[in-house]
């Protein structure tokens, strides 16, 4: 027994996923204290999108701590997040022609969604919220409650009320027709459900299984929004900061989101930083009426400015077109056809191989135990955790990704062989 299996809570989960001591890493390679290096196509759950130790942002890091910089400031103005504001406005906000404000707020994702909800309630002076059958937004009570899945929610044994889930577009239900389905429930006198404040979705649905919203669909829910004077919030978390290859998911659908959540990789380096980004006509707070020790991260800023320094030179918007392209034929022509009904599912460097119709929820979770075995770290998602999810550094190298893939091709094989559902 390991000193964390003797002193940790019990509430650990991906020391048991992936049981071994890990010591170093570097790109997408991590090595373990018995000299394994594995391939890591789990990025840290999306906050590692420029790979581990990235070099150029962790120069950044040093320059500014050898020069005895802030570490620590609350809100106050520092020059780091003035440089941060000046260089995220620049890049990733005036080529959109997106004019946002930015809210700083404590250091994970679900600190983000909790301002957002809170924000929305109190400029509209609504109290629901839509959320979507199969979105993750966090475990703190307030994200909990627009969070679908029953694992999560069961553990806070509180009701989690004013919030009203609907189908996603996709998803397990098909062709749904959402949109109309919340039309008519506004419509209707006898619905029992009133405007909600805002909608909050993922245009990727990651955790609920890799289910990708269309273009069409967001367009549709945008103006469906904007005809109720509804606010529409984008949970931007896992699948922005340019894992799609645009910085932000829903850039290619060309719609606004009244809100946008980020977190895990604005700062590039795993460092702790959540960011609201919100059109001014929503900035109702009060001064220090939303607030929170750690809402400045000073060395995120440094590093967060460093990424998208990074993100520029190193052409990332491409690299991740081509991997998008390497990632969609692989999967589909090599690994789909190993049992019937496999389902790929995926955009930019974030895919799903969804083995549901299986109908046996060992195998997924065999293949990514003997994934770990043979040295790539993959993770589960979606319902039962039958989806093998695929979300490697946005800058890992081609030669990794391949062999990457070719592991987890000979390990479905191996597993797909021992069970009926093999098709040759």
């Amino acid at each position: 027994m390991s000193i964390v299996d003797e002193f940790e809570s019990n509430v650990r989960y991906y020391s048991r996923a992936f049981p071994d001591l890990f010591t170093q890493a570097q790109g997408s390679i991590m090595y373990s204290k018995r000299g394994k290096e594995y391939i890591d196509f789990f990025a840290g759950a999306g906050a590692l999108n420029y790979g581990h130790n990235n070099a150029y942002i962790k120069e950044a890091l040093i320059r500014y701590i050898q020069s005895n910089g802030i570490t620590h400031a609350l809100d106050m103005s520092t020059e780091a997040k003035e440089t941060f504001i000046a260089t995220f406005h620049k890049l990733q906000l005036l080529p959109h022609s997106l004019d946002y404000v930015f809210q700083f707020c404590g250091p994970s994702g679900t600190n983000a969604v909790e301002a957002a909800i809170k924000l929305a309630r109190k400029a509209t002076g609504r109290t629901g919220i839509f959320s979507f059958m199969g979105g993750f937004h966090g475990v703190t009570l307030g994200s909990l409650s627009v969070t679908s899945n029953a694992f999560h929610r069961n553990a806070a044994f509180l009701p989690s009320s004013h919030v009203t889930f609907i189908p996603y577009c996709d998803g397990i239900y098909g062709g749904f027709d959402s949109i109309t389905y919340m039309e008519n429930i506004l419509n209707d006198t006898h619905s029992g459900i009133d405007k909600p404040a805002a909608i909050i979705l993922e245009t990727i649905q990651a955790e609920g299984g890799i289910y990708v919203s269309s273009k069409a669909w967001l367009q549709d829910l945008e103006r469906f929004c904007r005809r109720h004077g509804i606010l529409l919030i984008c949970d931007d978390i896992q699948v922005g900061c340019g894992r799609v290859g645009e910085f932000f998911s829903f850039k290619e659908a060309g719609i606004v989101p009244d809100i946008v959540a980020l977190s895990k990789s604005i700062s590039g380096y795993g460092l702790p930083m959540s960011l609201l980004l919100y059109s001014r006509t929503l900035d109702h707070w009060l001064p220090g009426e939303h607030n929170g020790t750690f809402r400045g991260n000073q060395l995120a800023f440094v590093a967060a400015v460093a990424a998208l320094e990074y993100r520029e030179s190193a052409n990332l918007k491409q690299q991740v077109q081509v991997k998008e392209m390497y990632l969609k034929k692989y999967l589909t022509e090599r690994l789909s056809i190993l049992a019937p009904d496999i389902a790929i599912r995926g955009r930019g460097a974030i895919w799903g191989i969804d083995l549901s119709a299986l109908n046996d929820h060992n195998v997924a979770k065999k293949i990514a135990s003997d994934c770990f075995e043979n040295g790539l770290l993959i993770e589960r998602v979606g319902r039962h955790d039958n989806v093998l999810k695929i979300m490697p550094p946005l800058n890992i190298e081609m030669e990794l990704l391949e062999e990457g893939c070719r592991r987890l091709e000979q390990v479905m094989i191996q597993n797909l062989l021992s069970t009926s559902v093999r098709t040759f």
